[in-house]
Order: structure tokens, then sequence, then C-alpha cells
């Protein structure tokens, strides 16, 4: 008895070589709707699958393969008599070979104002069940849902040997993946669409981008993946213009600066090391934006990821060829920019449409702990125009409401516990992620080529991401000159600050949102 394949694709690329190859092995074919007519087209001698259910395909073809003459054949086991017998007695023949890929779900909704009853259509029934009877029984079957498998698998098929079992169980492996993640991308599409808050067994759907040399570590293996549907402005989006491939930290770290910068609607640039903003400037245009941003912190933007919003030009690509940076990211370059940029061998330039696009809602943090994961809203806010309290005798001047604004845009991505010192625009001075918030302020207030002795810091603004659990932060402030301080409020102490703030004549601004990053 000669071999038989089913074959049904939504997917056409390969196809007609692969079906002559199993022709050419003698393989008889069997197929259904679309894929049935595309073969007979090219020639290719093809049983129709009503030939074999003796039922003819029905309801717009939504039932064509969910019959015993195609799952029979699929799932017996050819080393269980019993099985054989069963279908010897039934009259169902086996089938050996099952090459699908299914509707195209993932096109359908990525398609724009697509509606929902045509989503549905295409959400694939058959397809699944019978790459999963194929895979089910691997042993037996030969199982293929990638097109990308179908010369190996003929190559397998003429050799003396055939196909070994860990080739099947390889492809039967595929399958599995592949489903789950074609079900994950369905449930995740349904949800979105009602806006129905995260069941108690979440799925979630990536692709594979591209494997990296290593993670954090060189003794870590890594590889980047991007969500089925990215949003506009999304780092997996961007396009690599110049230099060699994003390692692991590289990718993080510009994820990070793209956060920060998001935040911004003027010209800003927007300086990470370490996943800390080490420098954040905003300006008129981009090139003064960006020398804001290197003399806030000209000694950690050394090797750091660059990200503006406004199209890089020559005098400022020029600039930032003065020192070694890692990345460069922004909406686009004017040639002579791009020219001057590429010059340098070891700097990556990356172009991202809609980089500065506010995110859509119904997005999600997910943070891998050991043995799970914890999953939240992304924070999108920053604070409330109208419940902005002034807790202090001293107002803030116009100027200091516009640095304290500025500074809550970037003390929000700094990691807790965060301090950021601005003055017109340009961050002076960033303290993150320390065991305690005076350290913080300490570090902002010692930054490089800072030195609050001098007076270089009077008149600057101070935004912390939490609240003070005490008024040390005040007093090193007001030590420090700084005139202003933005705040979440909320502490139990919040009266001592307020007195020490009164007491140095600081203004003080709660905003009733805390920002904390870890």
């Amino acid at each position: 008895m000669s071999l038989r394949a089913l074959i049904s694709v939504s997917d056409k690329t390969g196809l007609i070589e692969f079906a002559q190859g199993l022709i050419d092995l003698d393989i008889e074919i069997i197929s259904t709707g679309g894929t049935h007519k595309a073969l007979e087209d090219a020639g290719i001698k093809v049983t129709g699958i009503s030939e074999i259910t003796g039922f003819p395909e029905c309801l717009d073809g939504r039932v064509k393969t969910l019959h015993p003459a195609v799952h029979g054949g699929i799932l017996a086991r050819r080393d269980v008599p019993e099985h054989m017998e069963q279908l010897e007695d039934l009259d169902i023949e086996t089938i050996d070979i099952v090459a699908i890929n299914l509707y195209p779900f993932k096109a359908t909704i990525s398609k724009p104002g697509v509606k929902l009853e045509d989503a549905i259509e295409n959400i694939d029934i058959g397809g699944p069940t019978m790459l999963r009877s194929a895979a089910k029984n691997h042993k037996d079957v030969i199982v293929v849902c990638d097109p990308g498998d179908y010369t190996q698998v003929i190559e397998d098929l003429k050799s003396e040997t055939g196909l070994d079992y860990d080739a099947k169980y390889r492809l039967a492996l595929k399958v599995f993946e592949h489903t789950a993640a074609y079900d994950s991308m369905i449930s995740d599409y349904l949800r979105s669409v009602k806006d129905i808050p995260l069941p108690n067994n979440p799925t979630f759907t990536y692709e594979k981008i591209q494997d990296l040399r290593y993670g954090e570590n060189p003794h870590q293996s890594a590889a980047y993946y991007k969500e089925i549907r990215p949003f506009h402005g999304a780092l997996v989006n961007a396009v690599q213009l110049h230099g060699k491939e994003l390692s692991f930290n590289n990718i993080n770290d510009t994820n990070g600066a793209l956060a920060t910068l998001r935040e911004f609607s003027e010209p800003t640039v927007v300086a990470v090391k370490h996943a800390n903003p080490c420098g954040v400037g905003s300006s008129s245009d981009i090139y003064h934006a960006y020398l804001k941003a290197y003399e806030a912190d000209p000694v950690s933007i050394f090797g750091g990821i660059i990200a503006a919003n406004r199209i890089v030009d020559v005098r400022t690509a020029e600039e930032i060829n003065k020192i070694f940076v890692e990345i460069v990211i922004a909406p686009g370059y004017t040639d002579e920019a791009l020219e001057a940029l590429k010059a340098k061998k070891n700097i990556r330039v990356l172009t991202l449409e809609d980089i500065e696009k506010p995110l859509p809602k119904g997005l999600i943090d997910i943070k891998k702990v050991e043995g799970g994961i914890l999953i939240q809203d992304i924070d999108t806010e920053i604070y409330d125009d109208d419940n902005l309290k002034v807790v202090t005798k001293k107002q803030p001047t116009e100027k200091e409401w516009e640095d304290m604004k500025f500074g809550m845009r970037v003390v929000k991505h700094v990691k807790s516990n965060a301090i950021v010192l601005a003055y017109d625009k340009m961050t002076l001075g960033v303290g993150p992620g320390q065991t305690n918030r005076i350290g913080s302020l300490e570090i902002a207030i010692k930054g490089p080529d800072k030195d609050a002795s001098t007076g270089e810091l009077n008149g600057c603004i101070l935004a912390s991401d939490a609240f003070f659990p005490f008024d040390d932060c005040v007093t090193a402030a007001g030590e420090a000159g700084i005139t202003a301080i933005i705040q979440p409020g909320g502490s139990i102490r919040d009266e001592d600050s307020i007195q020490k703030c009164d007491e140095l004549g600081i203004a003080m601004v709660f905003t009733g949102v805390r920002h904390f990053k870890h």
C-alpha cells in the first residue's frame, strides 16, 4: 500500500514543489478546497477530501476534515494490531503525512479596522485538530506545519533511511508550539476587543526576531522576540541602518531610552546608561537638546544610548561623533547626518517611525520571578495638573513649575529610589536605585562634574519618584541650593518635610502619584 499525504494550506509558499516531490516518491495526495484547486491547476494528481470521507464539504467549508476517515487514518497506531484491524473493518486507510498551515488569523487581525466577524471567520478549527492528531501520533505520521521544512522532509524521504524518529519528534514539537501560539493569539485578540482583564490562566504569543550572541553576560544564552501585533513606536519596529547586531543589553537600554523619550513632545534627547537615564535635555531644536543631554553628564553618556524624537541633522551627528556611544535611535536622519554617523564603525544607527507616539491603552508589564510572573498595567501616568498641590508657604515660580514637570517625566523612568535634579529643562543630577532616598540624593548632588559648593545647583529643582520618609532630603537639598521640590507626598511624616521647606525657603509640590520602578 502506497503512502498517503494530506495537504491543506493557507500559505501556498513552496506548495507545488513539495507536492511534486511527494508525487515523485509515489505518494498519494489528498487535499481540500483552495489547496486542491491550486494543485489541480498545476497539473498535480490529487484526491479530494470528500472522496475520502464520502461526505461533502459543507457550511462554507467549515466542516470538511472533521471525520473518522481522516482522523482514524491519522491517529491509528501502526504497532497496535487492534487499531489496524479496526481500520480494515471500517474501510479506513492510513494517512502517513500531514502538511497543514492554518487560516491567516494573524494577517486578518493586523488589518486596519478589521471587524470581529472577519477575525472569527479566520479561526481555524479543522487545521489545528489535524495537526495535533498527527503530532500526537508522530511515531507513525510525519507532520509539517512550516513551509520552511518542506525541502528537508522531501530530502529525508528520498534517503535510504527516511525520516528518523528524532526528525519526526522535532516536527511534532514545532506543531504543538505553533498551535499553542495560534490559540494564544486568538484569546489575546478576543480579550483585547472587549477590554477583558487577564484571565486566571494567561497566555502570551511572541515570535522570535533573532538569536542573540549572549544575554546580560557572555555565559547566558538569549534571544529577541516580538509581540504578534507590536504597537506603533515599539522598539521591535526599528530598522537598523548601520553597525553590528544589537546585544541583549543594547535592546534593554534602548527600550528604556524610548520609554523616557515618549514622555516629551518638544525636541528632546535622552541618554541612557545601564537602564537609567543619565542625561535628558529639551530645547527648541534637537541640536541644543543633545547638547543639554550631553552636558548633563558627559562622563556617564560615554558608551551609552542616545534617543532623539526629531530628525537628526549633520550638526547633531558631528557632536555625537565626538564621543563613543553604542546606539543612536531617532525617527530619521538627514543624508549628511547618516553619512557622518556611518563613518564610525562601532556605532549602531537605528530609525524608528512614531518614536514619540503615546502608548496605546491596555498594555501590560510582565516581570519574571522564580516559579512565576508578575503582571501589571503599564505606568502611563505622570501626574494630574488639577491635583498638583503646593504644600509650602513659598509658591514655585513659573520656571520652577516647568522644570518640576520636566523632572517628573524623567524621574518616573529612573530606578527606585530615584532622585532627579533639573534646571532649564535639563537634568543636572540623577540618583538611581539606592536602598535609601538620601543616598540617591547624595549621588545626584555629587554627580560627575557637579560641585554643589560652587553654587552650580542653585535654583534647580528636585523631583522624587516617591515620598520623603524624613526631612533629611530637604535639608540636603537646601544645602545644595535647590529651590523647589516635587514629590508624590503621602508619608506619615510629610509635615516634617513641609516645615523644613518653609524653614529653608523651598517650594514643595505634591503630585499624589508615586512612580516606583524596580
